[in-house]
């Protein structure tokens, strides 16, 4: 294999590796405001009240 083309074949590596990276932080990212979002319902919907209290009938 010439130098050319090796050359070639490792700049087509890197650049395949670090378009990999990015798509992996993007979904990173997507990921850490899905978990924002859910603690944050999870927070609204919260009642402290709820629990307290066992009601049993035998």
């Amino acid at each position: 294999m010439d130098i050319a083309a090796l050359s070639v074949a490792m700049n087509q590596a890197a650049l395949s590796q670090a378009a990999s990276l990015k798509v992996m932080h993007m979904a990173k990212g997507q990921a850490e405001q899905q978990g924002q979002n859910l603690v944050q319902m999870m927070n609204a919907s919260l009642n402290p009240d709820v629990g307290k209290n066992l009601d049993i009938r035998v």
